[in-house]
């Protein structure tokens, strides 16, 4: 299984008067513009998904649709085990569903999507300090199924690098 997981893309800054509920808290258009960009240089890297999950809050949620638009993946599913503070192990458990796909791809947040790279590279969330930047993506690699330690880095590119 490959495994792509992409940090949503640039969001506004957290603002508790606008966006009382931090899950609300939308793209800005300039983060939107400039992933749409990544998103089309990613699809030429990555034709296809079998499936594209996403965290359920609103910026990660708005660049896993930009992502279904600009690379004619599937229209995300919500996935809530990407919520920013769950921890790598349950969504691990969460994924086993999707065993049979040969692709998946994950969209979510810091710092959860980074502790979850390491958790798969490492066996350890706290193994090493990946850092995946806003709109960036990485891609692990797995003989089988996602596991704690089993995956190997295929590579991991920033925005302007996708836009490239």
């Amino acid at each position: 299984m490959y495994l792509y997981l992409v940090r949503h893309a640039v969001a506004h800054g957290r603002d508790p008067e606008r966006w009382p509920d931090d899950s609300r808290r939308p793209l800005t258009p300039k983060g939107e513009e400039d992933f749409r960009g990544a998103a089309r240089g990613l699809g030429r890297m990555v034709p296809e998904v079998g499936v594209l999950l996403s965290s359920p809050f609103e910026r990660a949620w708005r660049t896993a649709e930009i992502l279904a638009e600009q690379t004619g993946w599937p229209v995300p599913e919500g996935f809530p085990a990407l919520e920013p503070e769950v921890p790598p192990h349950k969504v691990v458990l969460a994924l086993e569903t999707y065993a049979g796909v040969e692709c998946v791809a994950l969209v979510g947040h810091r710092p959860g999507l980074h502790e979850l790279a390491v958790y798969l590279l490492t066996g350890d969330a706290g193994g090493a300090d990946v850092k995946i930047k806003k709109g960036g993506v990485v891609c692990i690699e797995f003989e089988d199924v996602p596991r704690a330690g089993a995956g190997k880095l295929r590579w991991l590119f920033t925005p302007k690098v996708l836009r490239g």
